[in-house]
């Protein structure tokens, strides 16, 4: 049955009986669907009907929405009063006038109404916000001033998000009584309405300290982004109760494979190690690779205090100073930890690889395992360099490391012929002080050891799912969609106008055809522009119950598995790896995760993108605050994005700032969309992505995690043949004789400036080590 028609008969059925609660079983059983792909068929609709607001889901229990009828979204404030709710990752946002608004806040969840339908595809409908059902802003963290003008209030809260700091809080004597200058939790009791269309009334629930004392500027912005951070006593008391040491009655059942020569490979400090490798060339000439990963499934049981924990954070946090485990550290860095020379609890996946990097034999089993060395990135990197001494104080273990070094050489080959795309972004380290104040910043290196690691992982990831989408059985997977032929068509276009055409269909974008497109333009000026816009041309990965493949690798089977230590994805997928090896692969056993999956990849996605944006405001905010005393230094950068309002600039330590288009004073610059640039009326300099400039360092704002720069001698930046239309005529883009530019864009011209290559700064949020990076 087609969805949209399967749709139809449940959302009608739920209609006609809006009082009761129905499970997916019991719709499967009404339609008559009860086979394993019927029933998915179901779970599938009913998510679908989920997403488009006609249908709540309480916990597997579905019924009719009130809001049906109405579209289902998150609003995002503009300071002009407007605003826009985006309801679909593909579909353009619904535009809000601002007396339609509600007097919603910056990521509100809202109802929308229709008044006017898109006009055209790339414009979404104007919409009015019906009903506000979430706020985002019920729990605020800012800064108590005492005293208030207003009647009834003991002060004002300074808040820091950028998204709120236009409101102006009042704090009245409900809850505790905070001292000046204090940094307080405040739960909202009045939202901003029609009279106080820019107020809110909030009571003082948690003071966490002083605004200056240590640590408190990241504590600001973990409770913000209500990242949980302490653990509730009955987890951390339930934690205590596991053992410390793995007994031998645990060994039941498991494959013992303690005198394989596996070892660990991380970085220094590395404290939570969840994978362990081994390799040995077989006499076939095949490799055999094993990756055994921490078990932890055997201690975070299901519906447990802990995994109920675990859920709840969804994924370990990487901070400056600090991490915020998904686990009590007695589990993350103790039990479950693979340190060396302890018996640990595993999950493996052996497997058998030919010299042209294919799979040909895999086995997935629990086993118990001893890493025989605890290694790192730089100690592996020397032994592989050649480093005689480094390779003599493991002497015993180099030989292994070579076939290692071979084996992720055939690996990576084997990558990049099916069309993987390689980004290899800059990422910063940012040293602190003991007081948690950034004094310097570092790029981290990337070697064949970090690389190697990441091959390993990768092929596990992808036998895992391709073991489990073959037996067609209910699954957890890492998805990357492929473009949207709307996006594909953009870049393609961009890249075009830059004299790098991308053969093939927009429509129908491969792998192989960006890679090909990088191949192209690898040194050529054009390289960064092109690579961080196809970057931003495409989807967000995330995880779902519908194997779609993985775009950005080239994989048509991708999941999670190799670090449940730090993410619940994993976790789940070890789960699903034990259940349907003890239960089998029929129909009954299925219906047990069925129902749950597609709620798991929602909100373990969202809980990823919770995480990336916390780390991204942590590494904001200190990159500020090691900017603090460079105000008036000159630092060579690079252009990350042009914009209508300005230029964003990454330094070489990818500090990143924004040169205000009004800083622009040499002459009046204007936007032009198709070269994403901007463009001077009348001396004709261009300014775009991957051009190398030099600039000063104008004002610096630690709180608001800003840093504003000016350009340095603007008279040598490039000129351009391209003209900008007048405003009068309602264009920003190209207006330059349009015969001329087509018999140049036949030609292949770049009309691009002449630029080197610079370092990019596109991709964000990354983890901590190279495994944290796919």
């Amino acid at each position: 049955m087609e969805i949209e028609q399967l749709k139809s008969q449940i959302n009608g059925f739920l209609k006609a009986n809006q009082l009761q609660h129905f499970t997916a079983q019991n719709m499967a059983d009404g339609l008559r669907m009860n086979s394993a792909s019927q029933y998915q068929q179901v779970v599938n609709a009913l998510n679908a009907l989920v997403h488009d607001g006609d249908v709540l889901d309480d916990n597997g229990q579905y019924k009719h929405s009130n809001h049906a009828g109405h579209t289902i979204g998150d609003y995002r404030a503009n300071d002009k009063g407007f605003g826009f709710v985006k309801y679909d990752a593909e579909l353009p946002d619904f535009f809000i006038n601002p007396e339609n608004t509600l007097q919603a806040m910056q990521g509100d969840k809202v109802s929308v109404s229709t008044i006017k339908p898109s006009p055209s595809p790339d414009r979404g409908p104007e919409g009015k916000i019906e009903e506000i059902i979430e706020h985002a802003y019920e729990r605020i963290v800012g800064t108590f001033s005492m005293g208030s003008e207003a009647k009834g209030m003991i002060g004002e809260l300074r808040i820091n998000d950028k998204k709120a700091m236009n409101f102006k809080v009042l704090i009245n004597s409900n809850g505790l009584m905070p001292n000046d200058g204090q940094v307080v939790v405040a739960e909202v009791t009045r939202f901003p309405d029609k009279i106080h269309p820019r107020e809110l009334i909030a009571h003082v629930t948690e003071t966490l300290g002083y605004k200056d004392e240590p640590g408190m500027d990241i504590l600001q912005i973990v409770y913000a982004k209500k990242v949980p951070s302490d653990f509730p006593k009955e987890v951390l008391d339930d934690a205590a109760k596991i053992p410390v040491e793995v007994p031998e009655s645990e060994w039941a059942g498991r494959e013992d494979i303690t005198e394989q020569t596996l070892v660990t490979i991380d970085g220094a400090d590395t404290k939570d190690i969840d994978d362990a490798v081994v390799a040995w060339k077989l006499d076939n000439g095949n490799y055999h690779l094993g990756v055994h990963i921490a078990d932890v499934s055997h201690y975070v049981t299901e519906g447990s205090t802990i995994d109920n924990e675990a859920y709840t954070r969804g994924t370990s946090v990487y901070l400056t100073d600090r991490v915020i485990p998904m686990l009590p550290r007695n589990i993350s860095n103790g039990i479950a930890s693979l340190n060396p020379n302890v018996v640990r609890l595993a999950m493996s996946a052996e497997m058998e690889i030919d010299p042209q990097g294919r799979i040909v034999n895999h086995r997935l089993h629990t086993s118990v395992m001893k890493s025989h060395a605890r290694m790192t990135y730089d100690a592996v990197n020397k032994i592989l360099e050649g480093d005689i001494f480094v390779q003599e104080e493991y002497a015993q273990l180099t030989p292994m490391f070579k076939v290692m070094g071979e084996l992720h050489d055939i690996l990576y080959k084997m990558r990049k012929e099916r069309g993987a795309i390689e980004f290899d972004a800059p990422e910063a380290q940012i040293i602190v002080d003991e007081d948690g104040k950034a004094i310097d910043i570092k790029l981290r290196e990337r070697g064949t050891a970090e690389r190697m690691i990441e091959s390993f992982m990768l092929a596990a990831n992808e036998t895992v799912a391709e073991h489990f989408d073959k037996l067609e059985v209910p699954f957890l997977y890492r998805i990357h969609e492929t473009p949207d032929e709307e996006r594909a068509k953009s870049f393609f276009e961009f890249s075009k106008a830059l004299g790098h055409p991308v053969y093939g269909d927009p429509s129908k974008v491969t792998p192989s055809m960006l890679q090909k497109l990088m191949a192209d333009v690898a040194g050529d000026p054009a390289e960064q522009m092109i690579s961080t816009m196809m970057l931003r041309a495409m989807k967000q990965a995330k995880y779902s119950s519908d194997p779609v493949g993985h775009f950005g690798l080239g994989a048509q089977y991708y999941t999670h598995f190799t670090s449940p230590i730090r993410r619940y994805p994993d976790l789940t997928v070890h789960r699903l790896i034990k259940w349907y090896e003890k239960h089998g692969y029929g129909a009954e056993s299925q219906a047990k995760y069925a129902d749950k999956l597609v709620k798991i990849g929602e909100d373990t996605s969202t809980k990823e993108r919770r995480a990336v944006d916390t780390e991204r405001d942590v590494d904001a905010l200190k990159k500020a605050e090691y900017m603090l005393d460079k105000v008036g230094l000159e630092f060579n950068g690079v252009v990350n994005s042009a914009l209508k309002f300005g230029l964003f600039i990454s330094l070489e330590n990818t500090v990143e700032g924004l040169v205000h288009i009004s800083n622009l004073t040499d002459d009046h610059y204007e936007y032009d969309e198709s070269h994403a640039a901007l463009i001077g009326r009348s001396k004709h300099r261009i300014f775009q992505i991957g051009q190398k400039v030099r600039v000063k360092v104008l004002r610096v704002n630690k709180e608001e995690r800003t840093v504003d720069f000016i350009l340095i001698d603007t008279d040598s930046a490039p000129t351009t043949e391209i003209r900008v239309a007048s405003k009068s005529n309602g264009k920003f883009g190209v207006g330059r004789n349009r015969d001329e530019r087509r018999k140049n864009e036949r030609r292949g011209k770049s009309e691009g400036p002449k630029q080197r290559r610079g370092p990019l700064d596109a991709k964000q949020g990354q983890k901590r080590d190279s495994k944290r990076n796919f």
